[in-house]
């Protein structure tokens, strides 16, 4: 494949035309398989109450307006659904532990509800889980509604009294994991080697200190704060900072080399690596995104490409 292009289809099937250990490091906003947009639906489950609205969904706007399954599943198939999506892993995550230098990096976001099952799979394909980078984000939306709001609507004042201060749903999700992983090197030999050897399997101790604007913990630590600019919107419905991206790709690669986005969506990854003196390669499958990254990646001025 040819470096610095874009290439519109299905991962699955491109990644296996990628050459074996061409890559320095694989950086992907990875689907979290949680049914937040069709893209987003990876498994077979039919229940048709999934990804519909609830009344209180539309009534609230657009943020998740469509319905997940409940933590505790309606059904047998329901709960099938955390095994599902670690098998789409699997799907790929061999071949991107082919395509990858000995030593290399891959960060992925996979959410926190099926992140271990990302790490499965990737640890069943060869690759060594390195670590959790902990991304503090500097606002979230908080959608646990009161469970006496619940109460109250049934006219069950008395429970909706003894229940005041309690919620349904998750805490404001302030947090998201970054996972971490690394190829295995060459048996017999030290990292200090492979980086020699492959120029990949360290990681740049500056890098964190000089993205994060967390200031209330230790330097150089896997808890980081990146806060979102103007332009980190609009894109892409999942999109992630600029600087984020910066950062992981400053972390593990020096310029010149390679980095790979199975799952690019609107191509903020390559727009890291390029505009950092990387060579990229990415993918998808919606033809709107590879425009708009292609976009992106020819114009400086993005806030004017939309």
């Amino acid at each position: 494949m040819r470096i610095d292009t874009l290439y519109e289809g299905n991962s699955v099937d491109l990644i296996k035309k990628v050459e074996d250990e061409s890559i320095h490091a694989i950086i992907s906003d990875i689907p979290y398989g949680i049914g937040y947009d069709d893209w987003d639906v990876l498994h077979n489950n039919t229940n048709s109450a999934l990804g519909g609205s609830s009344d209180g969904q539309k009534k609230n706007g657009a943020l998740f307006a469509r319905r997940g399954k409940p933590l505790n599943g309606w059904s047998e198939a329901d709960k099938k659904i955390p095994l599902e999506y670690q098998q789409w892993v699997n799907n790929w995550a061999a071949d991107w532990l082919r395509t990858l230098k000995p030593g290399g990096s891959v960060f992925i976001f996979a959410g926190r509800r099926f992140a271990h099952r990302a790490v499965v799979a990737m640890e069943d394909a060869g690759f060594t889980f390195k670590d959790m980078i902990a991304w503090q984000k500097n606002k979230a939306p908080h959608r646990a509604q009161h469970v006496s709001s619940i109460y109250s609507r049934r006219g069950d004042h008395e429970n909706a009294e003894k229940w005041s201060d309690w919620r349904v749903a998750n805490p404001r999700p302030l947090f998201e994991p970054i996972l971490w992983f690394q190829k295995p090197y060459e048996m017999g030999k030290t990292l200090a080697d492979n980086v020699l050897k492959n120029e990949v399997g360290a990681w740049n101790e500056t890098v964190i200190d000089k993205y994060t604007t967390l200031v209330d913990v230790l330097p150089e630590s896997n808890i980081i704060r990146v806060s979102e600019q103007t332009n980190d919107h609009g894109f892409h419905p999942t999109q992630k900072p600029l600087n984020l991206m910066k950062m992981l790709v400053e972390l593990v690669t020096i310029p010149g080399q390679v980095v790979l986005d199975p799952f690019m969506g609107s191509g903020t990854t390559l727009v890291a690596a390029n505009q950092l003196g990387r060579h990229y390669i990415g993918f998808d499958m919606d033809h709107n995104f590879v425009e708009i990254a292609q976009k992106r990646l020819h114009n400086p001025f993005q806030e004017d490409i939309l």
